[in-house]
C-alpha cells in the first residue's frame, strides 16, 4: 500500500463524506517522486466537493501545483502565462503576442531544463469545459502535456459536465475518469451540522438542519446555498429561544415560528436580488406593518414593465373567471343578460379554490385591452412582454412549445400577487371585474350566513359610464347606482353582509 493512504484518517475528518473519492485520488497520484498519470477528468454536479477535494489534498500534501480558473482567463495567453508563473516563479516568460500551444511547450521546456521537476507539478483547470471554445488542439495538448514537455506533470480537469461532451471527434488520449456523485441527504445533514452556533447545543443545531433541509431537499441539493440559508434563517429560528418563550426541547413551537420564513426564503432560493442584510431588514419592516400585506414572496418587490403589470391582472382575471363572463364584464353594450336562479355544482365553488385555469391568447389580448387605460396597438413589445413573464415563471404555458397558431397559457401567482402589483391607483380599478367578489371585496360575513349571498354595482367596461346590478344568487336589485366605484347592497342581501369601501 502506497505511503499516501497513511494521510487518509486526516483528510476523511478534513473531507466528510468523501472517502472513496479521496482514496481513489491518493491511489492516482501515487508516490511524489514518481510519474503519474498524465491526465484526470473529475467530473460532477455543482457543489458536489470536486475543487475543495483536490485543492485540499494537494495542499495537505504539499505537492507543487497550480490552480487555474477558466473563467477568469479569457485568452490562451493569460492561461499559459499562469501556468508558468506559477510553476516556475519566472518573471523571463517571453511569450510572444497571440501565443500558440507550440510556444507554451516551447518556453515549458525551456524553464524544465533550468529547474527540473523533483516531483510531480500537477495544473488543475477548473471550469474546464470552457477550453472547449479556445483553440481547438488546446484540450487534446493538455491531454498529453507530460508526453510533449517531457516533465513530470500531470493535468486534472474539473469540469460539471460529463467527458463524452469533451471527446473531439477526431479522437484524443484518454484521461482517467473520476466522478463526485451528489451529496445523499444524510450526507448533507452530517456537513452542515458541524457548522454549530457555540452558544446553543450541537443537537439544537442538528434539528434545525434537519428541519431546514426537509424544506429545501426538495428544491435545493447545492451545498453551498443550503448553508447560506442555514446562516440566514438560525437567528429567526432561535428568537422564541431568547425570549424565554420555548426551550430546547419544544420543537413544536420552534418549528411554528420559522415555518413561515422558510416558505418566503423557498421562493428565492438561488436568487440575490439583494443582499442578506437588505432581506432581513425587508422581514422585519413586513412584520412591522399593521394592515398591509404580509407573507408575499420576493418577487412582489420586483418592479415589473408598465403594460406587463396590465398583462398579469388581464392573465390572472382570465384563468379565475369564466369565460362566459367576459361579454359581462368587459364589454360596453353587452345586450341583456338572462337572470336564472340556476348554478352548476362547480361554480358554487371559490374559483379560488378551483385554481388557475388556461385560456387562449386571443382572450388574453382581449381582457388586456379592456382594462388597460389608454389605447394600445398590438406591436412585438407587447407579446415579448408576455414571453418575459413565462420566463419569469409568472405565466405558465399550456401545451407545447411550438404551438404557434393558438398558445395557451395559465397564471400562475396568487391573489396577494396580484393585489400587491395593483395597489398603485393606475391599476386598482382592474380588480373590479372578477367574477368572485366575494374574494375581492369581502372582509368578513356573519355566521350562519350564506357565503354566496353577494352583490355589487360594477361597470360595463372599463371606461363605461353605465352601472349594471350584479348579484350571485340574482336574489334582488341593488337600489341606486352609488356615484364612486363602491359596492352597494341589495335589499334582500343587505342584513347579512359588511362590504368594504
Amino acid at each position: 500500500m502506497p505511503d499516501q493512504l497513511e494521510h487518509l484518517p486526516r483528510l476523511t475528518h478534513l473531507l466528510p463524506c468523501r472517502e472513496a473519492q479521496i482514496k481513489t485520488l491518493l491511489l492516482l497520484l501515487g508516490e511524489p517522486e514518481h510519474y503519474s498519470y498524465p491526465s484526470i477528468f473529475i467530473y460532477g454536479h455543482r457543489a458536489s466537493g470536486k475543487s475543495h477535494v483536490t485543492l485540499t489534498l494537494l495542499k495537505e500534501l504539499k505537492m507543487p501545483h497550480v490552480v487555474v480558473n477558466c473563467v477568469e482567463c479569457v485568452s490562451l495567453g493569460l492561461l499559459f502565462e499562469h501556468v508558468l508563473l506559477s510553476l516556475f516563479g519566472s518573471s523571463h516568460t517571453s511569450l510572444p503576442r497571440g501565443p500558440s500551444l507550440s510556444d507554451f511547450v516551447r518556453l515549458y521546456r525551456q524553464l524544465c531544463s533550468e529547474d527540473p521537476a523533483k516531483q510531480t507539478r500537477y495544473i488543475v483547470l477548473d471550469h474546464a469545459e470552457l477550453l472547449r471554445d479556445m483553440s481547438a488542439n488546446l484540450l487534446p495538448g493538455f491531454l498529453r502535456l507530460q508526453e510533449l514537455v517531457e516533465d513530470n506533470v500531470t493535468v486534472i480537469f474539473l469540469s460539471e459536465i460529463v467527458w463524452d461532451k469533451f471527446r473531439p471527434n477526431t479522437g484524443c488520449f484518454e484521461p482517467l475518469l473520476l466522478h463526485f456523485p451528489d451529496y445523499s441527504k444524510v450526507e448533507l445533514q452530517q456537513i452542515l451540522a458541524q457548522d454549530s452556533c457555540p452558544s446553543y447545543s450541537p443537537e439544537l443545531y442538528s434539528s434545525y438542519i434537519s428541519i431546514l433541509l426537509g424544506v429545501f431537499y426538495s428544491v435545493c441539493r447545492d451545498l453551498r446555498e443550503l448553508r447560506h440559508l442555514a446562516a440566514l434563517n438560525f437567528p429567526k429560528f432561535c428568537e422564541p429561544l431568547e425570549k424565554g418563550e420555548a426551550k430546547e426541547s419544544d420543537a413544536h413551537k420552534l418549528w411554528r415560528n420559522i415555518e413561515p420564513h422558510l416558505k418566503k426564503a423557498m421562493q428565492t432560493v438561488y436568487l440575490r436580488e439583494v443582499s442578506s442584510v437588505q432581506w432581513e431588514e425587508q422581514q422585519q419592516k413586513e412584520e412591522k406593518e399593521v394592515g398591509e400585506l404580509r407573507g408575499l414572496s420576493a418577487y412582489t418587490h420586483v418592479e415589473l414593465p408598465y403594460y406587463s403589470k396590465f398583462l398579469l391582472i388581464a392573465a390572472y382575471l382570465a384563468s379565475y373567471n369564466p369565460a362566459r363572463t367576459d361579454r359581462r364584464f368587459f364589454l360596453k353594450n353587452h345586450g341583456r343578460i338572462k337572470k336564472t336562479n340556476f348554478l352548476k355544482k362547480h361554480e358554487k365553488t371559490s374559483n379560488h379554490l378551483l385554481g388557475p385555469k388556461p385560456f387562449p391568447l386571443d382572450r388574453l389580448l382581449a381582457i388586456f385591452y379592456s382594462v388597460v387605460d389608454s389605447r394600445v396597438a398590438p406591436t412585438a413589445s407587447i407579446f415579448s412582454q408576455i414571453s418575459s413573464l413565462v420566463t419569469l415563471q409568472l405565466l405558465t404555458q399550456v401545451g407545447h412549445d411550438d404551438q404557434l397558431d393558438s398558445p395557451k397559457y395559465k397564471c400562475a401567482v396568487s391573489l396577494g400577487f396580484v393585489r400587491a402589483i395593483a395597489s398603485d391607483d393606475l391599476h386598482q380599478h382592474a380588480l373590479r371585474w372578477t367574477a368572485d367578489h366575494r374574494t375581492l371585496h369581502l372582509r368578513h360575513h356573519p355566521v350562519g350566513s350564506h357565503p354566496t349571498s353577494c352583490c355589487l354595482w360594477v361597470r360595463c367596461g372599463p371606461r363605461a359610464a353605465v352601472w349594471e346590478p350584479v348579484c350571485v344568487q340574482r336574489r334582488g336589485i341593488p337600489r341606486q347606482p352609488p356615484a364612486l366605484d363602491q359596492p352597494q347592497l341589495c335589499v334582500d342581501c343587505a342584513p347579512a353582509w359588511h362590504w368594504l369601501r
